[in-house]
């Protein structure tokens, strides 16, 4: 017997910040949520599945019309042409407290209750599934003690929504803990809303299968579900099934060899062609590219990034225009230690002293405190919209006391790097 696994569907998820890039590949992320999980029913059609368990949101929230939910409907119409019923929890985004309209469901789907906990049996296959749905979207109790013990002689399988321990990155819904999954004594463990892939093998397999589709650069490389094989009541196998359609990607390209801003773009350029090669040919890819390293290119690279953007998008449209989108372009480089010879001139002491000012303002707490005030007061007078679309303002907003040193040290290698520029030319 197999099964599907999968969670944190997130139908038609809202794209944020798309409206600062022209290019983006905007229709294909619109619909890429819905491709994924079509993807997914295809494979489980093609597999001839026993059935497919989904761990909670399908969808992102309430919908803005009724093509979501229909979307969804019609997927499940093709599982219950094939005859493979589904067994459907509801988790944080698709709570009941979240969801205003519905649409009836076919009669092969078995939705877990919110009030308790639920079993669902399948007699033929001596089958238990175990679960219970969110009521309200901040659950934020365990809801494990509400779970029925197994069922003797049969396999159980345990359907929950949580954000298990040790997942800080995940709001702490229906906490609960590995040991305590175990000691339920059930077989498997089907967990939703941690986005990435991750598994515990033993006795009791425990696992999360991620999100389908990944939907910004926070969330990338292979993304899709669990393909699960069972013998005699027991978990035999659990494999990965990859249905995503875009797959985001943080590209680092080391330039520490490198001497200018030509020889910087050249190698991302061949970083852009091995990551391709190294991709499924029916994938697109959006890359963030981040350059790295110690070198003498970095002044010129942060001295206009959005040209930089373009020279890369040049790069990419060259490789394959169909595949490759730059999302962005990250300079997390730095320049050299410069080490001004003394001189006898005024001039180069001058320079000298310049330098060791410069070199010195990320240590000045007056200076980085003066810093900090100005850029909060800046940012407060951003939109909302506009912090939440770029993740360093966000993390910059969110936390100042360690973002604006940093800050301080690129600007710094940039004002020196024009600085001897201007003063080579003087001379």
């Amino acid at each position: 017997m197999k099964f599907i696994h999968t969670a944190d569907i997130h139908l038609d998820s809202p794209l944020r910040g798309l409206s600062s890039y022209a290019d983006a590949p905007a229709e294909r992320l619109r619909t890429a949520t819905r491709d994924a999980f079509h993807n997914l029913v295809t494979h489980a059609i093609e597999e001839q599945v026993d059935f497919m368990v989904i761990a909670g949101d399908v969808y992102d929230g309430d919908w803005k019309d009724f093509n979501t939910g229909l979307f969804f409907v019609r997927q499940m119409g093709r599982l219950r042409q094939a005859g493979i019923p589904a067994y459907l929890l509801y988790g944080n985004h698709d709570a009941e407290s979240e969801m205003t309209r519905g649409l009836e469901l076919p009669d092969n789907v078995h939705a877990f209750s919110s009030r308790k906990a639920q079993t669902f049996r399948i007699e033929d296959k001596r089958v238990a599934l175990h679960g219970r749905s969110f009521k309200v979207a901040a659950t934020t109790e365990s809801l494990l003690p509400d779970y029925p013990d197994p069922v003797a002689g049969w396999l159980n399988i345990g359907v929950l929504h949580t954000a298990l321990e040790g997942n800080a990155a995940h709001a702490r819904y229906a906490p609960c803990s590995v040991a305590e999954l175990q000691a339920k004594g059930y077989q498997y463990w089907a967990l939703g809303h941690v986005h990435e892939h991750w598994m515990h093998r033993g006795e009791v397999t425990i696992a999360y299968p991620g999100n389908l589709q990944g939907r910004h650069i926070r969330e990338p490389g292979k993304r899709g579900a669990l393909l699960v094989s069972t013998e005699d009541g027991e978990i035999t196998g659990v494999d990965r099934l990859e249905v995503d359609v875009l797959r985001w990607h943080a590209l680092e390209v080391d330039i520490s060899a490198v001497v200018d801003r030509r020889g910087a773009i050249r190698a991302a350029g061949l970083a852009l062609e091995q990551a391709l090669a190294a991709t499924p040919s029916h994938l697109t890819l959006a890359v963030r590219v981040v350059f790295k390293g110690r070198s003498v290119a970095h002044p010129a690279l942060i001295a206009d990034e959005g040209q930089l953007r373009q020279e890369l998008i040049g790069q990419a449209v060259a490789l394959d225009a169909d595949r490759v989108w730059i999302e962005r372009v990250q300079v997390a480089s730095e320049a050299p230690d410069t080490d001004l010879a003394p001189s006898e001139t005024d001039a180069q002491g001058a320079l000298a002293e310049l330098a060791s000012l410069a070199l010195a303002a990320k240590d000045d707490p007056d200076f980085v405190q003066s810093l900090h005030d100005d850029w909060l007061a800046m940012l407060e007078k951003l939109p909302h919209d506009l912090l939440q679309a770029s993740p360093d303002l966000h993390a910059f907003r969110q936390d100042p006391q360690s973002q604006v040193p940093d800050r301080v040290r690129q600007a710094t290698a940039l004002v020196m790097g024009r600085v001897l520029q201007s003063s080579g030319a003087t001379t």
